[in-house]
């Protein structure tokens, strides 16, 4: 058991740049060595950490509240994914009950931090956690996903020009200047779309890509004009494209719409990358994974 500790990852390639504390980020493996190696060692993987719950009164009984109706188990989490890491526990539980045990190394690992980097899995790698194969019983649609896209988060933030509201037109509202980008981060999703046929296992989707506008923050007062807006963005990228590459390309986009803008051409936005910074991945048919 240990807490993640920042130092120890940072410089590998999979770390995702993180704006939370990991004092609490506490990742568990227990693991089954056997008397006598016989077989491939395996990773039985599940993450404990879920997303936010959203209004309460959107929820039919408290979201940290579970219930069972009939054979199913509600609550934040439920699925995504305590039911894997039971499931992963079971498993190994079904065998000692059958008398049989496995015939190689199983680390059971449950980690944190899966929903905005996936730094807990790649602190357990780092630590030495290894195998000749992994599992990760995610709630994806009861099937084996063998491609996936690679993830960025990032945040734009916009500097205003304050003043009282009645002088609104001698000041700069960050929140209208922040939300004039947002098109322009449409259109770049567009044109990603659009190249999906260059992409194996991605030209037959609708709409693999999304730019999800997922937050928006900004201002301290109806009667002042906003001084500033932060905006909170997740884009899927192709497997093959390097996260900076994406990075690069997102920049951009934001500075041409910029060198546009009235405002913003002399107040240019920054962007701050604040989660996940992940590559998409293929298992190619035939390939050991």
């Amino acid at each position: 058991q240990w807490s993640i500790d920042i130092a120890e990852i940072e410089s590998h390639p999979g770390f995702s740049p993180v704006k939370v504390d990991y004092d609490n980020a506490v990742n568990v493996v227990g693991t089954h060595t056997p008397v006598e190696t016989k077989g491939r060692s395996l990773i039985l993987n599940g993450h404990v950490d879920v997303v936010p719950t959203g209004p309460a009164d959107m929820w039919t009984r408290p979201p940290f509240e579970p219930w069972i109706e009939g054979d199913w188990l509600y609550g934040r989490g439920g699925a995504d994914m305590k039911a894997g890491l039971c499931a992963n526990l079971a498993a190994l539980d079904a065998l000692k009950t059958l008398g049989w045990q496995p015939a190689a190394r199983v680390h059971i690992q449950s980690v944190t931090e899966e929903e905005c980097t996936g730094n807990g899995a790649l602190s357990a790698l780092v630590r030495g956690y290894r195998a000749e194969a992994a599992l990760i019983p995610e709630p994806e649609e009861n099937m084996l996903v063998r491609a996936n896209t690679g993830v960025i988060w990032f945040r734009v933030h916009v500097r205003g020009r304050p003043v009282h509201v009645r002088e609104a037109g001698q000041g700069a509202n960050a929140i209208e200047a922040a939300v004039s980008i947002i098109p322009a981060l449409k259109a770049l999703e567009r044109e990603w779309n659009d190249a999906r046929s260059e992409h194996r296992y991605f030209e037959s989707l609708e709409h693999p890509i999304n730019f999800n506008i997922g937050k928006i923050v900004g201002g301290d007062w109806a009667s002042s004009v906003p001084s500033w807006c932060t905006f909170d963005v997740r884009v899927a990228i192709y497997p093959g494209v390097d996260p900076r590459d994406a990075a690069k390309e997102i920049e951009e986009c934001i500075s041409t719409h910029a060198r546009e803008h009235a405002f913003l051409r002399d107040n240019p936005p920054e962007v701050e990358y604040n989660g996940f910074f992940a590559r998409g991945y293929v298992l190619e048919e035939g390939s050991d994974a």
